[in-house]
C-alpha cells in the first residue's frame, strides 16, 4: 500500500512537517470534491486563474491531512502572508511535503503507479474524436477484457494522472486519451500513460495557436508513441502519413495503415497479414457490417476501432458483430427540468466508479429541491472487488448527501446494505422498475439518472423528463466556466467579480446560471428585479444578490431574503430610509442593512449626479444602520474605439465622486464600473470589482473593427501576408492595455470564448414545390420577392420553431439561415407563429433531423447583423416555452 512516506520518495518532496504515515488512496485537486479525506493527499495547483494553497486550512477543517505545496505559497484566502515556515502552526497534524511543481509531483506519482502494472495500454491522441474512440473501444473489448479508461475526456495534463490512478491489479486493459496545446507536454504525458498500442485519429486545427505549424504539431503529438509497439492512423493526411513514416524510421514502431482512397474501402498492413479489400470480405452475406452510424466521423472513429480489434487477434466474424452492436456515446451530462418540479440529471449510457463520482459531484451542487435521489444501475469494469466497490459507493452516497437511492441490478441488489442512513429501494432489472413506476414518487427532487448502457435508462428518464415540444435552448455550463475563467484571467489578483443574471440570465436561465456561479466562487450576482433575487434565495442560492430596480412596494421582500438594493436617486433613497424607520427594522437585524450606491457618470439613465453628492453624504451619515458596500456606474461606449475619450472621462468622474462620498462617509466601498468590454480595454480601471455580463455568454463584447480598417492596422489586428487573420498574439501590445491592440477587434478573431447557447429544433416536415409555386403566407407580399414564391423547383423544410419562440418575424424572406447538417438553409416566407420555412434543396436532410438557429458554425452575432439588431436582443428573446437543457461534457 502506498504511504505518505513512500510518496514523498516518489515525487522526492522536501518534508516541511510530518504527523503521521497514512494511506494514499485518492489524488485530490478540488477542495469541493472530497471523498475520503483521510486518505486523499491533495495538490495544491497554481496556475492563472486559480491557486490551491489558498484552500489548505478550508481542507484540513475537512479532515484532509496530506498536502503537496509548492515553493513559498501565501496560506489562505485571509489577509495574512505567511510563510512556509508557520504551515506546521495553521495545519498541526498534517504531512506538508513541498515541490518546485506540483503538476509535475502529481504526474511522477501517476507514472510510478502506472509503472506497478504490465498490461497492454491504448493511448490515443489527435486533433477530434479521442473520446468516441475511446469509449467505442471500451465497449467492444469489456466481453473480454477488465477495461480501466479515461473518465470523460480526462486528457490534459492534470486529467491524465487522475485517469490512470484508477488502474488496480483487476484491470486486464487501459485506454488513455491525451491532448496538448503546446509543445513538452505530450512528453510528460507518455510517462504517465507508458502506452503499448497507439491510435492517432487525425490532425485539425484544435489548438494551432500553440504550435508553429501542423508538422510541428503532429511530432510533438507523436511523442506519446514513443516506446509504443504499434500504431494505428489513416495515411490519407499526407504531412501526417509522411512524419509517421518518418517516425517509423526513428523508432521501429509497427504501424497500421488504412485508408479510403486506395480502391479498397479499407486496407490494413505491415503487422504481419494484409487484409487487400475488407470491402468484398464485408458485402459476404455471411459478414455483412450494418454498422449504426453512418456521417463521415464516426466511420472514421469506427475504422480505427476495427484496426484495433484485428491487431488483437480477435476473430473478423466476432469484431463485425461488435461493431453492429456499438451505441452512440453519451458525451455529456444533462441537467432537465422534470416531472412535479423535479430536475433530472441525465448521465444515463455509462456507469464506471469515475463517471459516478463526477455525476455525485454534479448533484450536489443541487439545492433547488430538498431531496436529492440516485437512480443507478449495476457498476460496471471498476475492477474492484464487488464488497469493496459497493462500500466506496457508500461512502459516496454519505459525503455528497444523497437521500434516497433506488438501485437496479442483481449485483448492486445483493449488495443492498451499502447505505443504511438512507431511503434505498432495490429492482433487478429496469423492467421491475418500470412496471411499478408512479410518478408520485418523485415530487420537488434532484434525481440523478446514472446507468451502464445495457440498463436502457432511456426508458426511465423518458418518464421523468417533462416533456417538450422540439425547440430547445442548451446551455453548455462547462463553456459558461470557462468564458468566467477567460474574464478572471484578465483581472489583477484581489479583484471582485460580480455577474449579471438579469433578464433571465440573457436568457439562458436563472438558477441554473446561478448555481454555477455559485460552484465557481463569484463574489456577487445581480438582478433586475426584486422578485428575480427572490426566486433565487428559494432556490438555494446564498451569495449576496444586488437589485438594479427596487421599488417601495418591495422593499419587504428584499429584506426578507437579504437581497442588496441599488440605490439611484435621492428619492429611492428617502423611501427606503422611510420604511426601515416606519417598520423599526434596524431592530431585526444585528448587521448593516447593504446597498450599493449608481452614479451617473455620463450615460444618463440612473445614478446620482454630482449635485446630489452633498445630500446623499448626509443622508447616509444620519442613518448608521445602512452601510454602503460598493459604489458603481456604467460605461456607455466601452466596447468602440471611437468612445475611449469618453469612456476615460467617465472614469475618471467616477473615481472623483467616489472619493468625496468615502471620505464623506468615513469608510471604504467596493468600487467597480467596467463591464464585459471594460473589462478587457481598460485594465487599470479594474479597481476593486468588475461587473460581468454578455461576454460571460460567449457573445464578443467589443465592437468589430473591420479587417485591415485604418483602426484595426493602428491595434496590430489585420490579415497577414498569407491572408490569414492576424491575432492579439502577433501583436507586440499587451492585449490587455488601453494604447493598443483588444482581444476579438475582428469576426471570428475570438480564440478564448466559447458558445454557450445553442438553440435547436427540429424538421417537422419536408415538401417539394414546383417552380412558381408559394411559400407562407401570402399578405403584405411584396412584389417580386424571390423568397416567398418558388424561383426553381425546390425542397422545403418546415421547422418547429417561430417567432413565439423568440425566432424574430425579421429573419423571414431570406435574411435569416439556419443550419442542417453543417448546410446553411435561408428561410423562405415569413416566420410563422410557431414555425417556419427554409430552403433544403440539394441537402441531405429527412423528417425529424435536427436544425440549429444559432450556435457553433452559426454566431449569434451574425444572426443580429443580418436583421440590424444585437445580441441581447437575440438571446433575451428565446421565449420561457422553449425548454433550456443544461449539460456539462
Amino acid at each position: 500500500m502506498l504511504t505518505s512516506q513512500k510518496a514523498a520518495k516518489i515525487i522526492k518532496g522536501n518534508t516541511i512537517k510530518f504527523f503521521n504515515d497514512l494511506p494514499v488512496q485518492h489524488l485530490l485537486l478540488d477542495s469541493r470534491k472530497i471523498v475520503a479525506p483521510a486518505s486523499s493527499l491533495f495538490f495544491a495547483l497554481k496556475g492563472e486563474r486559480h491557486n490551491g494553497h489558498h484552500f489548505l486550512e478550508e481542507l484540513y477543517a475537512k479532515g484532509v491531512r496530506q498536502f503537496v505545496i509548492e515553493q513559498e505559497q501565501p496560506p489562505s484566502n485571509s489577509s495574512r502572508v505567511l510563510g512556509r515556515e508557520n504551515w506546521p502552526t495553521l495545519l498541526p497534524e498534517a504531512n506538508i511535503l513541498e515541490v518546485e511543481n506540483s503538476i509535475s509531483a502529481l504526474q511522477t506519482l501517476a507514472a510510478h503507479h502506472r509503472s506497478q502494472f504490465n498490461i497492454p495500454v491504448i493511448g490515443i491522441t489527435g486533433s477530434n474524436g479521442k473520446t468516441i474512440v475511446k469509449e467505442w473501444l471500451s465497449q467492444l473489448l469489456s466481453p473480454d477484457e477488465t477495461v480501466v479508461k479515461s473518465p470523460k475526456s480526462y486528457n490534459s495534463q492534470v486529467g491524465v494522472p487522475l485517469s490512470v490512478w484508477q488502474t488496480n491489479d483487476n484491470h486486464t486493459i487501459g485506454i488513455f486519451e491525451a491532448g496538448i496545446s503546446r509543445p513538452g507536454e505530450m512528453e510528460r504525458l507518455e510517462k504517465v500513460i507508458r502506452p503499448t498500442i497507439g491510435i492517432f485519429t487525425n490532425i485539425g486545427t484544435a489548438h494551432d495557436e500553440g504550435f508553429g505549424s501542423k508538422v510541428e504539431k503532429i511530432r510533438e503529438k507523436l511523442k506519446l508513441f514513443k516506446n509504443s509497439e504499434a500504431l494505428i492512423y489513416c495515411k490519407d493526411d499526407e504531412e501526417l502519413h509522411k512524419e509517421i513514416v518518418a517516425f517509423q524510421k526513428i523508432t521501429g514502431i509497427k504501424t497500421v495503415k488504412w485508408s479510403k482512397n486506395d480502391d479498397s474501402d479499407f486496407k490494413i498492413a505491415d503487422f504481419g497479414f494484409r487484409i487487400s479489400d475488407l470491402k468484398s470480405t464485408i458485402n459476404n452475406p455471411k459478414s455483412e457490417i450494418d454498422f449504426p452510424f453512418h456521417d463521415d466521423a464516426s466511420i472514421e472513429n469506427a475504422i480505427h476501432c476495427i484496426a484495433l480489434l484485428l491487431y488483437l487477434n480477435i476473430d473478423l466474424k466476432d469484431t463485425i458483430t461488435r461493431m453492429q452492436n456499438l451505441t452512440a456515446v453519451a458525451m455529456r451530462l444533462e441537467l432537465k427540468e422534470g416531472i412535479n418540479n423535479c430536475s433530472i440529471i441525465d448521465d444515463t449510457y455509462n456507469n464506471d466508479l469515475a463517471g459516478l463520482r463526477l455525476a455525485l459531484d454534479f448533484l450536489a451542487q443541487q439545492n433547488q429541491h430538498p431531496g436529492k435521489t440516485l437512480i443507478l444501475s449495476d457498476v460496471l469494469q471498476s475492477g474492484l472487488k464487488e464488497k469493496e466497490l459497493y462500500a466506496d459507493i457508500g461512502d459516496l452516497l454519505k459525503e455528497k448527501k444523497v437521500n434516497k437511492l433506488i438501485g437496479i441490478g442483481e449485483v448492486i441488489s445483493r449488495n443492498k446494505d451499502i447505505v443504511s442512513h438512507i431511503t434505498t429501494i432495490f429492482y433487478k432489472d429496469t423492467e421491475s422498475f418500470l412496471k411499478k413506476f408512479n410518478k408520485d414518487d418523485f415530487t420537488n427532487q434532484s434525481i440523478l439518472v446514472k446507468g451502464a448502457r445495457v440498463f436502457e435508462f432511456e426508458k426511465i428518464t423518458s418518464l421523468l423528463e417533462q416533456k417538450v415540444h422540439g425547440t430547445v435552448l442548451e446551455i453548455n455550463l462547462d463553456a459558461l466556466a470557462h468564458n468566467l475563467n477567460f474574464f478572471r484571467s484578465a483581472l489583477n489578483p484581489g479583484t471582485k467579480i460580480m455577474v449579471m443574471v438579469k433578464a433571465f440570465s440573457y436568457g439562458s436561465g436563472s438558477y441554473e446560471i446561478a448555481n454555477l456561479l455559485q460552484y465557481e466562487v463569484v463574489e456577487t450576482l445581480a438582478v433586475a428585479y426584486t422578485d428575480e433575487g427572490v426566486a433565487l434565495r428559494e432556490k438555494g442560492i446564498t451569495m449576496p444578490i444586488m437589485v438594479m430596480n427596487p421599488t417601495p412596494q418591495t422593499y419587504k421582500k428584499i429584506l426578507d431574503y437579504s437581497l442588496e438594493p441599488e440605490i439611484y436617486s435621492l428619492n429611492i433613497l428617502k423611501s427606503f430610509i422611510y420604511f426601515i424607520d416606519k417598520k423599526d427594522i434596524q431592530a431585526d437585524f444585528k448587521d448593516s442593512l447593504n446597498i450599493h450606491i449608481k452614479l451617473d457618470t455620463g450615460m444618463h439613465r440612473l445614478g446620482f449626479d454630482k449635485t446630489d453628492i452633498d445630500e446623499l453624504i448626509q443622508m447616509l451619515k444620519s442613518n448608521s444602520s445602512i452601510k454602503v458596500v460598493s459604489i458603481f456606474s456604467h460605461l456607455a461606449g466601452a466596447d468602440q474605439h471611437k468612445h475611449d475619450g469618453f469612456t476615460k472621462t467617465q472614469i475618471k468622474k467616477f473615481k472623483t465622486l467616489t472619493s468625496r462620498i468615502e471620505k464623506g462617509i468615513g469608510y471604504i466601498a467596493v468600487k467597480h464600473i467596467l463591464n464585459s468590454a471594460g473589462i478587457l480595454r481598460f485594465p487599470e480601471a479594474q479597481m476593486d470589482m468588475v461587473r460581468l455580463g454578455i461576454g460571460l455568454y460567449g457573445v464578443q463584447p467589443l465592437y468589430q473593427l473591420p479587417s485591415n480598417s485604418p483602426e484595426s492596422e493602428k491595434r496590430g489586428i489585420g490579415e497577414t501576408e498569407s491572408g490569414k487573420t492576424k491575432r492579439f498574439t502577433d501583436s507586440p501590445i499587451h492585449p490587455f492595455t488601453d494604447s493598443g491592440g483588444f482581444r476579438g477587434a475582428v469576426r471570428g478573431d475570438w480564440p478564448e470564448l466559447e458558445n454557450v447557447g445553442t438553440l435547436k429544433t427540429v424538421i417537422s416536415q419536408i415538401r417539394h414545390i414546383k417552380k412558381g409555386e408559394t411559400i407562407g403566407y401570402l399578405s403584405n407580399q411584396r412584389q417580386g420577392s424571390r423568397t416567398r414564391r418558388a424561383d426553381r423547383n425546390m425542397a422545403i423544410a418546415t421547422i418547429a420553431a417561430g417567432y413565439s419562440d423568440g425566432y424574430d418575424r425579421r429573419f423571414g424572406n431570406g435574411k435569416g439561415k439556419v443550419m442542417i447538417n453543417g448546410s446553411y438553409a435561408p428561410v423562405m416566407g415569413d416566420v410563422c407563429m410557431d414555425m417556419c420555412m427554409v430552403d433544403i434543396t440539394g441537402f441531405k436532410a429527412q423528417e425529424g433531423d435536427e436544425v440549429i438557429l444559432f450556435g457553433k458554425g452559426l454566431p449569434i452575432t451574425d444572426l443580429a447583423d443580418s436583421i440590424g439588431t444585437i445580441p441581447y436582443e437575440i438571446l433575451t428573446n428565446v421565449s420561457e416555452r422553449v425548454k433550456r437543457v443544461y449539460f456539462r461534457e
